[in-house]
């Protein structure tokens, strides 16, 4: 196992055109809700977002709030708010803090409501769009807000026959947008978030190399959790750990140890490194590893 870059350097071509599209309906936007993975809330944002929505109401959402450390999670909603930015903890799975975000929008154009009341525009909408790249839960976040059986409402004149309407409540409307943002990988440890959250799909890179990266962050920074998960002995890691190695060796062979306590053993009593590699993403995406952030405040 080689500690050599990831050197990742994909952007697929297809987005300019959905960037494009985004920009066009933002003209009749209100407020815009950015859903970012709790567990990397810096890597799963795109940059083009914070550039196309300049000067518009913006509510970031940290979604999978039920997957990420829930100290980080606090430290985090306060590094939004020191920028002057209201973030809202969501888990789009089972409903938590969705009425939360429902009643933020409403909060965030009462003002501006009242205005245009005084102007004689009475009864208008909160027109709102949700930004977001692949695998941060914006599907689910908008079945859940829309309730799922919600009703597309009628299309606006002057609005494109491509853009639908979806009623939230009485009060607010929500565009059914074109399409997602793709990530940038700005480095090789923003390639990797997206890596071990899922958002890279792993044919893309090694399975096994991805693995080896988490259980190195993991050693780093939640050795209790990983563990615990697996019945590792900590005098026994630590023992590895300080071995007259090169660390990446170390590490590997606490992955392989990991295969043999899961039982990933192959002809000759070797450890399947793919069976291994895939049971530690696994677990660790769907939170069985324990609640885990990958960029820490």
């Amino acid at each position: 196992m080689s500690e050599n870059k990831t050197n990742i350097n994909w952007y697929p071509g297809h987005m300019a055109k959905t960037k494009r599209q985004i920009v066009n309906s933002l003209k009749l936007i209100d407020v815009v809700v950015e859903l970012l993975d709790s567990r990397i809330p810096i890597s799963s944002q795109n940059p083009d977002i914070a550039e196309i929505t300049k000067g518009k109401k913006k509510i970031v959402v940290l979604n999978k709030c039920d997957l990420s450390d829930e100290t980080q999670n606090k430290l985090w909603i306060e590094y939004f708010k020191q920028k002057g930015i209201t973030a809202i903890l969501t888990d789009a799975n089972n409903g938590r803090g969705i009425n939360e975000v429902t009643h933020e929008i409403e909060n965030m154009m009462k003002e501006e409501l009242v205005k245009q009341a005084e102007k004689g525009r009475v009864g208008r909408k909160i027109r709102v769009m949700v930004l977001g790249i692949p695998n941060v839960g914006k599907s689910s976040f908008i079945n859940r807000i829309a309730k799922k059986s919600s009703l597309q409402v009628a299309n606006r004149p002057g609005v494109t026959q491509k853009n639908q309407w979806i009623r939230i409540n009485e009060n607010i409307e929500l565009l059914d947008t074109p399409g997602v943002l793709w990530p940038k990988f700005e480095s090789d440890e923003v390639a990797l978030n997206l890596a071990f959250t899922g958002t890279i799909k792993d044919n893309v890179l090694e399975t096994i190399d991805i693995a080896y990266y988490l259980v190195k962050f993991l050693l780093e920074n939640y050795r209790e959790k990983l563990c615990e998960r697996y019945k590792l002995e900590q005098k026994e890691i630590e023992d590895i750990l300080n071995r007259d190695e090169p660390q990446n060796i170390n590490i590997y062979d606490i992955m392989l140890l990991i295969g043999r306590k899961r039982g990933a053993i192959v002809s000759g009593g070797n450890i399947d490194e793919e069976k291994t590699a895939r049971i530690i993403l696994d677990e660790f995406r769907s939170g069985t590893i324990g609640k885990i952030t990958l960029e820490k405040r």
